[in-house]
């Protein structure tokens, strides 16, 4: 999975669980929204991701506890154009 991620990715905290090696609280909110700013591959204590995150709140994360997002598309925009006034010679 750790392939389909990258820098800049959102992702969903989908697991807010104490850290699975302390039993410590997470900082982390389940079903908030992150961004990734690294991907390091490392594979993870618990076995169920073979890569952390990090998302700017604490150090790294297992992969496990986010899913992807996918990328919002690019809408198309009407804009206006400037006419120019028409002036009538009097």
């Amino acid at each position: 999975m750790s392939d389909a991620l990258g820098p800049g990715d959102l992702v969903l905290c989908v697991n807010a669980a104490p850290n699975h090696v302390t039993g410590e609280p997470v900082p982390l909110v389940a079903g908030e929204t992150y961004r990734v700013l690294d991907l390091w591959e490392f594979a993870c204590p618990c076995g169920r991701a073979d890569a952390l995150l990090d998302v700017g709140v604490g150090f790294a994360w297992c992969q496990s506890r986010f899913r992807k997002l996918p990328r919002p598309k690019a809408r198309e925009r009407v804009r206006r154009t400037a006419t120019p006034k028409v002036v009538e010679k009097v």
